[in-house]
């Protein structure tokens, strides 16, 4: 019968289609995972998703982060901030790195035609994030949640530098990762995971520091914050909490050179990795120098903005120290500056009459 004849043919054909179907199938499904994979490891120049549609859950679940934090309520990252943000973008291109603003809101819109000058060099970074800081949800699962639910910041006199004190520690022990103030600049990796900041010996900043997540460093520090509040008094929060955590653990000693301390499997990291000009001489930065320092041994710099009173700025030009560094370390934030310095430059309306 003809039909018999010709239906094993087709059944053949069936077979063909449904293992072309299922190698299809296969290979979606693969290219799905390996996009996936891409994403949880950070290879931001692959990264297939876009920057905006991702929440600071999201990013920060990654792992591995670098977070800087803007407790005040601008919304426009002066050059110093932009380019710290950039350097540690340029120097760790494998992970997120998040700026968390206190004045952004969810409904503020981060995009490309953004009046603000920073926000479009930072967002066009592969890695950089910006996200709006709310700490009612950032305190969440803490000690610090009660004590935030009872302070007034409006009675606070040191409260930009608390909020953030606070801030950074629930972030780190949530997440893991780096935190960093906003006017350090990234030189070369750090090497280490846990790690705390000697200023100078015996004593602990907590403008740099780096933990896994769930560390019970960081915990006991939460818990000591809430203990010992006193927001009167400036660092109390701070380099002074850390610190006195720290000889908690071990006893602290000086350093003789150039060698790192441990504790506890925590290192504790010479003053020369972050603070090789100590605060004291802080306007160093905006000198000229007659041999610019090689910074052999540090990881990042810290330009001690706090100290700037008189809000010493980099002038395109000006060969100082700082502006070599923003030159090598974030040349995209330093050609803004020139650009920006050229548009002031211009004769206006009124001088061409």
């Amino acid at each position: 019968h003809p039909c018999r004849r010709h239906a094993p043919k087709r059944s053949r054909k069936e077979r063909m289609l449904r293992k072309i179907q299922i190698c299809l199938c296969f290979c979606f499904v693969s290219g799905i995972l390996y996009e996936i994979s891409l994403l949880s490891s950070c290879v931001f120049s692959y990264l297939p998703v876009a920057q905006h549609y991702l929440t600071p859950e999201q990013v920060l679940n990654l792992g591995k982060s670098i977070i800087f934090l803007e407790t005040t309520e601008r919304l426009e990252p002066p050059p110093l901030v932009s380019c710290s943000v950039e350097s540690a973008a340029r120097i760790y291109r494998d992970r997120p790195i998040i700026l968390f603003m206190r004045g952004l809101t969810n409904e503020t819109a981060l995009d490309m035609n953004t009046s603000y000058t920073a926000f479009s060099l930072l967002s066009s970074m592969k890695n950089v994030f910006i996200f709006p800081l709310q700490m009612e949800t950032v305190f969440q699962e803490t000690p610090l949640l009660q004590w935030y639910n009872q302070v007034v910041p409006e009675q606070e006199k040191n409260w930009v530098h608390v909020s953030s004190d606070a801030s950074r520690l629930a972030l780190i022990w949530k997440y893991g990762g780096i935190y960093m103030d906003t006017d350090v600049i990234s030189i070369r990796p750090i090497p280490q995971h846990s790690f705390l900041a000697a200023q100078k010996s015996r004593f602990s900043s907590n403008g740099i520091f780096g933990f896994p997540a769930r560390h019970k460093f960081i915990w006991d520090c939460m818990e000591n914050f809430v203990l010992k509040y006193n927001g009167n008094i400036w660092g109390n929060q701070g380099p002074f909490l850390m610190t006195r955590m720290l000889k908690t653990l071990c006893n602290l000693t000086d350093f003789q050179g150039t060698e790192d301390h441990s504790c506890q499997n925590i290192s504790f990291l010479n003053p020369q990795r972050f603070y090789p000009i100590p605060y004291p001489a802080w306007s160093r930065y905006y000198q000229v120098w007659d041999k610019s320092p090689s910074f052999n041994h540090s990881y990042a710099l810290h330009l001690w903005n706090f100290m700037n009173r008189n809000r010493k700025v980099v002038v395109a030009g000006s060969n100082t120290l700082a502006e070599k560094l923003y030159k090598t370390y974030c040349p995209t934030t330093y050609e803004d500056l020139i650009q920006n310095a050229k548009h002031r430059d211009l004769p206006g309306p009124e001088d061409m009459e």
